[in-house]
Formats: C-alpha cells, sequence, structure tokens
C-alpha cells in the first residue's frame, strides 16, 4: 500500500533523515497562510497515490502570495490519472549544488533488497538504468546482515562526492534502509535527495509503500488511514476479494492467476495498452466474474476488453455465464476476446460465445492478443471510413 508524500516524509523525519520544513492544506486560502510562515519560495505538490505528479502538472513553484492562491487553487481543480487533489503538500523550495536519487526496492529475481544510488535518475531514474546503466549504482543486501555505514560509502564511492557529503549520503542511505526493513515496505526512495550548497543534504521527495499482508506484523505506528485506497476501482476490487491495479491503458483486463495475469499485460503490453491488472485467484463463481466484469468496466474509455483464464481447480464454466449475464444485462458493444482452457472448456467456449465473445481457443495467449488486434483494426477502419463518408457527403473532398 502506498503512502502519501507527506506521510512518507514524517516517516523520513522520525528516523533523522533531514527534510523541508513543510506542511498539507486543504484549500487555497489555507495554502497562502502557510507558504507565508514557511517563507518563499515555495514547493506546492499535489498529493495523490500515483507517479509522474510532475509531468502531469501536479507540482509548482511559487514566489509571492499571489502565485501561490493561484496555483493552489488550480491544482485542487485538477485530476491525476483519475484521481482529484484534495490535499497539497507546501513546502520550503532550497537551493541545491547537486541532486541525486537513492531508493531501496525487493529484487524480484533474487527476493533480497537492492540498494540503488544515481546522479542522474530524477523522474526518469528507470529509463537511465536501462539506457546508461553506468550510471547507477546498485548493491543488494543480505537481510539477516543488515546495511550498514561502510557499505552505503563504498556504493556512493564512484559518485565524485566530497568526503563530507559521501558521509551525509551514507548516513541517509543506511536510515532508509531501517525504514525499509521496519515499516516492511516493497519501495523506499528518496528522488530527489539535494546536496546543498553547504554540503549538508534534505530529502525534498519521498515515496514509500508497505506490504499489505505485512501490516498486522509491523510493529511501528503508520498513519491511521493506512488501509485506505484513494483509487475507486481499486478499492472495490478489495471489497469483492479480487487483486486489481489500475494503469494508464484501455484494454481491459481479467485472468485467473497472477502468473498468467502478468504474462497477459506483458504480451498485450507489446502492442497495446493494458488499462489494469485483475486475477481472480480460486474460487471463480458465476457473481465473482459478474462482479469482475462490473469492476474492469468502470474504467472510462475502454476499447476492448481482454478474458484469459485457466480452469484446472477453477469451475470456469460457472465464470462463462457470469461474463454473459453482465454483457446481456449491460448491453456490452465494445469487444470482449477470450482464451479459456481447462476442465470442462467446450462447454466455457459455448457460453462465452452465447453472449458474442470472441473466443480464441488456441493454447498460446499470443494468438488470443492477434486477434483483438485484428478486431481494433477492423473497429479503426470503420470508424476511419465513416469519417471520410460523412466528409465527403459535405463536400470536403470536393475538386
Amino acid at each position: 500500500m502506498r503512502l502519501y508524500e507527506h506521510e512518507a516524509a514524517d516517516i523520513f523525519e522520525s528516523v533523522g533523515i533531514p527534510v523541508p520544513r513543510r506542511g498539507v492544506v486543504h484549500s487555497s486560502e489555507e495554502a497562502v497562510d502557510l507558504a507565508g510562515r514557511i517563507g518563499y519560495p515555495v514547493m506546492l505538490k499535489s498529493q495523490v497515490l500515483v507517479g509522474g505528479r510532475g509531468l502531469a502538472g501536479g507540482i509548482k513553484a511559487a514566489a509571492s502570495p499571489e502565485e501561490v492562491e493561484d496555483l493552489a487553487r488550480a491544482l485542487f481543480n485538477l485530476e491525476i490519472r483519475s484521481l482529484p487533489v484534495r490535499k497539497i503538500l507546501v513546502s520550503e523550495k532550497v537551493n541545491a549544488s547537486k541532486e541525486l536519487y537513492v531508493g531501496i526496492a525487493i529484487d524480484g529475481s533474487s527476493g533480497k533488497p537492492v540498494v540503488i544510488a544515481s546522479t542522474e535518475g530524477g523522474v526518469q531514474i528507470e529509463q537511465t538504468a536501462r539506457e546508461r546503466p553506468e550510471k547507477v549504482a546498485r548493491t543488494h543486501v543480505n537481510p539477516d546482515f543488515g546495511f550498514h555505514a561502510y557499505q552505503a560509502r563504498s556504493l556512493l564511492q564512484g559518485l565524485g562526492f566530497s568526503q563530507r557529503v559521501l558521509i551525509s549520503c551514507s548516513d541517509v542511505l543506511v536510515r532508509l534502509f531501517n525504514v525499509f526493513t521496519r515499516w516492511e515496505a516493497l519501495i523506499a526512495e528518496i528522488n530527489p535527495l539535494l546536496v546543498l550548497p553547504n554540503e549538508g543534504v534534505l530529502a525534498v521527495d519521498a515515496r514509500m509503500e508497505v506490504d499489505n499482508s505485512a501490516l498486522h506484523r509491523i510493529a511501528h505506528p503508520l498513519p491511521e488511514y493506512l488501509d485506505r485506497f484513494e483509487n475507486p476501482i481499486e478499492r472495490k476490487g478489495r471489497e469483492i476479494g479480487v487483486t486489481y491495479v489500475d494503469l494508464d491503458g484501455d484494454i481491459g483486463l481479467i485472468s485467473s492467476g497472477a502468473g498468467l495475469g502478468m504474462a497477459t499485460m506483458d504480451i498485450i503490453g507489446q502492442r497495446l495498452r493494458p488499462a489494469n491488472f485483475l486475477e481472480t485467484g480460486g474460487g471463480i463463481t458465476e457473481k465473482l466474474l459478474y462482479q469482475c466484469m462490473e469492476l474492469v468496466m468502470m474504467k472510462p474509455d475502454l476499447r476492448a476488453l481482454f478474458i484469459n483464464v485457466y480452469g484446472g481447480i477453477n469451475p470456469i464454466q460457472e465464470g462463462a455465464r457470469g461474463v454473459v449475464r453482465y454483457i446481456r444485462e449491460h448491453n456490452v458493444t465494445l469487444p470482449v476476446v477470450a482464451k479459456a482452457l481447462g476442465n470442462r472448456q467446450e462447454e466455457t467456449w459455448e457460453i462465452l460465445r452465447s453472449g458474442g465473445v470472441h473466443v480464441v481457443t488456441e493454447t498460446a495467449t499470443e494468438a488470443a492478443v492477434q486477434r483483438l488486434c485484428d478486431l481494433l483494426d477492423g473497429e479503426d477502419g470503420k470508424a476511419n471510413k465513416s469519417t471520410i463518408d460523412v466528409g465527403a457527403a459535405h463536400g470536403h473532398f470536393a475538386g
């Protein structure tokens, strides 16, 4: 579960990581008042539980009360990835001589924490890691041994810092690792960590995600709203007992397992843009698949829906009835492609076809995605032809 930036900053500060003077406001009037107490210039940072706030226009600098009022009012009218901005973090704006990215995450291949640092990360740290891996320093950590100051200094040595800055950054990195382990985080990062002209350091951004399954074990207090889900679709998914993660695309996805879902996302992502990740787990029922259809269709501007289920212990024929019932009751007209294999698959295919679903019987998911692409290409072609016909009727192409 992801924390707001201001929540993560409070936790970082509690373990001794230096952070800016700051506060959270819920109106433009509060923003002006707080900015005056902090001192100009200030940063106004939208507090939403998604990344890419800066690229979406959700982070602004202001140098006067008038600017704060105007920009705060605009931010409160902003939506970032469909999430409304309801609160803003106002913090001091700090000049820096250098900045770097530092972060800790779980390496999926080794299962161990990996500590990462880069002087060229910024908002494009993933791109930097891909295109210029020599600019990114990283080391894996044995959880039983921990992460210590000498390891942090060794990691940061090649980044060109003075001895004083090296020691300060190393101290922050060790404290960040302590946060990561004490709060059982999936990721803890500072992007950027500023190096100040006096060679001090300041964490001007804070990101932290906590493992939901570990919440009951965490001995250290977390904000009382840790169990909240800001995205309404993700919240509803949790209520019906499925795993739903909202994404930026327009192809809805339902799968019957996490591995199958991730593989399907990867294959779809090579040519199209998945709108979500959803996995039902075991215990498929007609009601559950009806609810999954309802859940995925909450996403606006979908172009198509892709269903990939496997019937080992799952009664996929019951799930198919739920899919078809939803399609009929809600008059779904967008293309629905399904690959359903396993126990009672022929019965499942017939049920799905009765609801207008495009059933793919091949084993490879790639074949089903190809069918989806063909359908969408056909829809696009019809739309283009319709546009041309209308234009011609009005003489737009005459002469």
